[in-house]
């Protein structure tokens, strides 16, 4: 099993504070792999990467869904 060493970054994984609909449903999907990183994957720098990788990827995935909210389109 992993240890969750340098995990400090799932911080930033947090869905609770969007509002309900795409954009925390499309957040809580980067959390949930967030945390399967942490726990499934041994610490090392590759992990990190992966997960800051992983935040950028939410990060912009997030601001997809914004778009589709300001557009009206949910």
């Amino acid at each position: 099993m992993a240890d969750n060493r340098g995990a400090e970054i799932l911080r930033y994984f947090t869905y609770e504070h969007l509002p309900p609909g795409i954009m925390m449903d499309t957040s809580r999907a980067f959390a949930t792999l967030a945390q399967r990183v942490v726990s499934e994957l041994p610490s090392s720098a590759e992990r990190s990467s992966a997960l800051r990788h992983l935040l950028e990827a939410k990060d912009a995935a997030v601001r997809a869904a914004l778009d589709l909210t300001a557009e009206g389109e949910l």
